[in-house]
């Protein structure tokens, strides 16, 4: 699948969209001296790639890949980005690796992108991350959350974008030890080097008492049909908070599943498997009250952000670029959010669109204010730091919407 966001725009409701809008565009001007472009860069036009699973058990998460071409669509409308068009190449990788491999190697072998840009998946990214690195090829704001993407000394060319899994996990340790400190834990994890990450970050996080406050964990592989019997076996350890961080797909069926079993613990549900339409409905909405999760962004269906001047711009690209977009996603605010801060990326990079460059102004982004990001969050970015959002905050689910509550919270 090939998603190019220089195509025809949608124009549905645009006009009614344009005032607001607006607000999204500032002139930056053109850095002085000779223009440098690297491969996918000319004075019209900058070509990037991802990959992204549109088939296969992940696609739900492929609204990020739609969302991000149809805010390109939007910027190239409105000019570019210092005159230059955003050409977005998106390939199906099914989240599988092996091709994730192959359709990079054609992303920049064949369609000679200036780089890579949100490619799904921690074990897609992984086995990409060498290739690009040792070509000096950018991997922007990788859509995994893995602490290799936020390493400078090993990889200089990848950086991450949200949280990574140990910064998360750490904050559901903290909450456990402070609400529940005779907690017995379960623990849901996906079996791959994702799942070995966040088991280090919860041992971590709860120190000397990991091994008395743990009582059960399990894993699963993604090719596995169901979880139903990670979750029996949890249930029968006796676990009273259970810390989930199963993909969409497994995530709704253990939901459904401890509403079988009528089994009612503390249920802490990893943010990436959030999303109320994608992961709570299909579970059924009932089943999922109460459960606790984190962000780092506006939650778009709480009437708390009605009046938000960021939100107001979210909804307007909503309604003139992706009208047919789930407005309650998480996937539709991170998919927007990253793409709003590539925009600035590349805004910084003026004329000189060397790869060399763009990564240099990746890794100095200063007090950067996102649309969708909490009050009081901004991105800061160094040679030295290569995290990008650093913070979360608890959320409940009500029935209806995440409700946040406490204190920003970091690890």
């Amino acid at each position: 699948m090939r998603v190019a966001a220089m195509g025809k725009s949608l124009r549905t409701n645009a006009a009614r969209a344009a005032i607001l809008v607006a607000g999204f565009f500032v002139t930056t001007p053109l850095l002085a001296g000779d223009r440098q472009y690297g491969p996918g860069a000319s004075d019209t036009e900058i070509k990037i790639g991802q990959t992204m699973p549109y088939s296969g058990p992940l696609s739900a998460s492929s609204a990020i890949g739609k969302v991000q071409a149809a805010y390109f669509r939007m910027i190239n409308d409105h000019g570019g980005v210092n005159g230059r068009k955003i050409t977005l190449i998106s390939y199906d990788d099914a989240a599988t690796p092996s091709k994730t491999v192959e359709q990079v190697r054609k992303l920049i072998e064949s369609d000679e992108v200036l780089f890579t840009f949100e490619t799904l998946g921690n074990a897609s990214n992984i086995a990409i991350q060498k290739y690009l690195n040792d070509r000096k090829i950018p991997q922007l704001f990788v859509a995994g959350r893995s602490t290799r993407f936020e390493d400078p000394i090993k990889f200089p060319w990848t950086m991450g974008f949200a949280p990574n899994l140990r910064t998360e996990i750490r904050v559901y340790a903290r909450f456990i030890l402070d609400n529940y400190p005779n907690a017995r834990i379960g623990l849901l994890y996906q079996n791959d080097e994702t799942g070995r990450d966040y088991l280090t970050g919860v041992k971590d996080a709860l120190g000397a008492r990991a091994g008395e406050l743990i009582v059960s964990d399990a894993s699963y592989d993604v090719s596995d049909p169901t979880v139903d019997s990670q979750v029996v076996r949890l249930k029968a350890a006796g676990v009273d908070v259970l810390i989930n961080m199963a993909a969409s797909k497994f995530a709704a069926q253990v939901i459904r599943k401890m509403a079988e079993l009528d089994w009612k613990p503390v249920h802490l549900l990893g943010v990436g498997s959030s999303s109320i339409d994608a992961v709570l409905s299909p579970a059924g909405i009932e089943n999922a009250k109460g459960i606790i999760s984190a962000s780092s962004f506006k939650e778009a269906a709480d009437p708390t952000w009605r009046d938000d001047e960021g939100m107001k711009r979210w909804s307007a690209f909503m309604d003139g670029y992706y009208p047919g977009g789930d407005r309650k996603s998480i996937f539709t605010v991170y998919g927007y959010s990253a793409a709003e801060l590539l925009v600035q990326v590349l805004k910084q990079c003026g004329d000189n669109l060397s790869r060399e460059n763009v990564m240099a102004q990746a890794t100095s982004l200063k007090n950067v204010k996102l649309d969708l990001l909490l009050p009081g969050l901004s991105v800061n970015t160094s040679p030295t730091d290569y995290r990008v959002v650093k913070e979360f905050r608890m959320m409940r689910f009500t029935g209806k919407r995440w409700e946040a509550f406490g204190p920003m919270v970091n690890d």
